[in-house]
């Protein structure tokens, strides 16, 4: 991708980071602030929708997890399936480092999170919780350093949550399912068919995608796996040709700032208001709060420095250029602020009521812990004056 392109991309997603914490801001005043029962009312709008015998009725907070958030998994589809053909992702080079990275900040924080919870055979169902990066809040907090910090730790960091997104994706398809369906399933595959021999096909009419990939949808959520996944495999069906302008490049642009400015902080909205009244050291030093807020903050750092170290040494990949150890550890510790990903897989492992407050404690804590921890470092350690190196500079004939 175009270092343009790059930058742009980076710039949208450090932006959506501050309307995501406007979002959870908000969502806290509502729910602590004399409007609980207005918030909750609100999750709680019955929504139907019926065409013939069909019937889809859920509360509106399941309408944004399952039906907007299945919008969000199309976005990140297309951006790994670019990333992978034609991007970072695509030479082995650009991706062992990001890979071996976020393969460590996925196992530690699960293994340090069933340390306090694997006795438990609920609680434990929350592993995954805290193996999730947000790249709109980690870019956020880049953000604020403005132009101390290297375009390639920008690019490091986002290579790494894009794999950590992945990972999510095979975690959500393996381990958070429900009884399935095999008739909606069965339905589901013939769709998925037709997206496959359009795309082989060479068909670019993006109605017709759209047509079948609503199908999908349906019959995903119909038949008990998680209805977001069908958005990913809308998009590993979107056609896409290099150096060339096709449907994928047209969609990932047109969804990107409805994702960000729109269907994120609307999600985090919606579930990230938890009321704290009654809530005590107790409830916060829980095993919950605690596996989840050590997870991302220690576990976090220590899989992706302690991966990336091991593999550094074995000569597998290298630093990024002009970053050195103190600023990979800073990007290390961004890479614990878990958010929407980890609310996200939190109303997957525990969809029943009482766990809400647990989950939203320990993600909100340890994100917060990480996002500060991980600034403060960064802001010591970079260089003061701007761009270090001619790498991170604007290329002229790039501009147009």
């Amino acid at each position: 991708m175009p270092m343009v392109l790059i930058r742009d991309f980076l710039k949208m997603e450090a932006t959506a980071g501050l309307f995501l914490v406007a979002a959870a801001i908000l969502a806290m005043v509502f729910a602590n602030g004399g409007l609980g029962d207005v918030y909750a009312d609100f999750l709680n709008t019955p929504v139907k929708v019926q065409i013939g015998t069909l019937l889809i009725a859920k509360p509106l907070l399941l309408w944004v997890n399952d039906g907007l958030m299945a919008i969000f998994f199309l976005l990140v589809g297309l951006e790994i399936k670019r990333e992978v053909l034609v991007g970072e992702l695509s030479r082995r080079d650009q991706v062992m480092l990001p890979a071996v990275a976020a393969l460590g900040g996925m196992v530690v924080p699960a293994a340090i999170y069933l340390i306090f919870n694997g006795g438990d055979p609920v609680a434990r169902l929350g592993w995954a919780i805290p193996a999730a990066t947000d790249i709109a809040f980690a870019l956020g907090v880049l953000a604020l350093l403005g132009s101390r910090v290297p375009l390639a730790l920008k690019v490091f960091l986002t290579a790494l949550a894009i794999i950590d997104d992945l990972g999510a994706i095979v975690i959500i398809a393996l381990f958070y399912t429900a009884d399935l369906s095999v008739v909606s399933l069965g339905f589901g595959a013939l769709f998925l068919v037709g997206l496959v021999t359009l795309n082989l096909m060479g068909v670019t009419r993006m109605s017709l995608y759209w047509i079948l990939g609503i199908a999908l949808w349906v019959c995903v959520l119909k038949s008990g796996v998680h209805a977001t996944l069908a958005g990913v495999a809308l998009a590993f069906c979107i056609p896409l040709k290099a150096n060339e302008k096709t449907p994928l490049y047209d969609l990932e642009h047109a969804l990107h700032p409805w994702v960000a400015y729109g269907i994120l902080p609307l999600f985090a909205f919606a579930n990230a208001g938890v009321f704290l009244g009654g809530i005590t050291m107790d409830d916060v030093l829980s095993p919950i709060p605690m596996g989840i807020a050590l997870g991302l903050f220690f576990g976090k750092q220590i899989g992706v420095v302690g991966f990336s170290w091991v593999a550094i040494r074995a000569g597998l990949c290298k630093l990024p250029q002009s970053v050195a150890w103190p600023h990979f550890y800073g990007a290390a510790l961004l890479a614990g602020i878990g958010f929407t990903m980890s609310l996200f897989i939190g109303t997957l492992a525990f969809p029943a009521e009482g766990y809400g407050a647990p989950v939203r404690i320990g993600v909100l804590g340890g994100s917060l812990i990480s996002g500060l921890a991980g600034y403060l470092l960064l802001a010591r350690t970079l260089p003061r004056g701007g761009v270090t190196s001619a790498a991170d500079r604007p290329n002229p004939a790039e501009a147009g």
